[in-house]
């Protein structure tokens, strides 16, 4: 969220990143939003930090954005 507010620009990677990440059946349950599994999350920061509860710094937080937006365009 912080991210979010420091560097609006990065929005529009954040919420395509969301999307592709989403759970399956999203809409079916709450919050109803469409967000990743925890367990995928924790497995991410886990693989690259070794902790599932690892807090990124915001510079490779923008790096991964910019390469998983990269990667779902194929460029």
């Amino acid at each position: 969220m912080v991210l979010a507010i420091r560097r609006p620009r990065s929005i529009p990677a954040m919420m395509g990143l969301a999307w592709a990440a989403r759970r399956r059946g999203w809409y079916l349950r709450p919050p109803f939003l469409p967000l990743p599994p925890r367990s995928y999350l924790r497995w991410r920061l886990d693989t690259a930090y070794g902790d599932p509860r690892a807090r990124p710094p915001a510079r490779e937080t923008l790096r991964y954005l910019s390469w998983a937006r990269r990667m779902r365009r194929g460029d």
